[in-house]
């Protein structure tokens, strides 16, 4: 079993890389910002309550499916969690859902940057 460990390590590390980059531009986050977007957390709610900016919006990734009526479908949707992962999986999850203009911001901390 230790073996696999040498294949593991390699593979997460991929995968990190992966759904980092995956996080939309600065310019296109922003264009989204100025039309309206939501800014949708997906950590849970014990990480969200002990830090997390104002603007952001909590539904815990778990909830997101049953919970994605909350939001308006008329306006963009960021989505942003801890380091990129979750919130590149809940951006996939709310395009299957149907709505139409939804990126991944990545890490949450990202917002501050670009709305200052």
């Amino acid at each position: 079993m230790l073996n696999y460990w040498i294949y593991l390590i390699p593979l997460a590390a991929l995968g990190y890389l992966f759904w980092s980059r995956r996080s939309a531009s600065s310019a296109d986050v922003k264009g989204m910002l100025e039309r309206g977007a939501q800014v949708v957390d997906v950590r849970t709610k014990a990480e969200f309550r002990s830090n997390a900016h104002p603007r952001c919006i909590n539904i815990p990734l778990d909830e997101l499916a049953a919970r994605a009526k909350e939001l308006d479908r008329s306006r963009p949707v960021l989505v942003c969690c801890e380091s990129g992962s979750r919130s590149g999986f809940g951006a996939s999850l709310l395009k299957r859902a149907g709505f139409s203009e939804v990126a991944n911001l990545g890490p949450w901390r990202r917002i501050h940057s670009l709305l200052s």
